[in-house]
């Protein structure tokens, strides 16, 4: 079953016309019907897998992955501490970061921010994934 039969199935089993479907998403009418490959942009298959509440896993094939577990308050105030702690000695007045013997500049740097931003969230949710107990984890971690 491809992602279109999969999607197809989704709309029957929930009632849902495919005209409903993509209406709500702002897709052009006949839109699904079109991709007859199966093959959806990754922005329009992650607007359906919302639609729907599944992931874009089982759009593409047809089983389900394991959600990482959420960050709470606590995991965001440490990411941000480690974050600027980082930046911090990336930006040292004398040893700064620098790019071909210039410093970098701002957009660059914020861009370095927002990626390390980005890992240190995966790392800490790979590593609560990891490491809590079983008997403390909730039902489909």
């Amino acid at each position: 079953m491809n992602c279109v039969e999969r999607v197809r199935a989704i709309c029957s089993d929930r009632k849902i016309p495919i005209s409903r479907l993509e209406r709500d998403l702002g897709f052009s009418n006949g839109y699904i019907a079109q991709l007859r490959k199966g093959v959806f942009p990754a922005d329009r298959l992650a607007m359906i897998a919302e639609y729907f509440g599944v992931t874009t896993d089982f759009l593409l094939t047809g089983e389900e992955t394991k959600k990482a577990p959420d960050l709470t308050e606590k995991d965001r105030r440490d990411i941000e501490r480690r974050l600027s702690a980082m930046i911090a000695d990336l930006s040292g007045p004398t040893d700064g970061l620098m790019f071909d013997g210039e410093p970098i500049d701002d957009e660059t740097r914020q861009l370095l921010e927002v990626s390390l931003r980005n890992q240190l969230e995966i790392s800490k949710r790979i590593a609560k994934q990891k490491f809590t107990p079983k008997k403390y984890r909730k039902e489909g971690e």
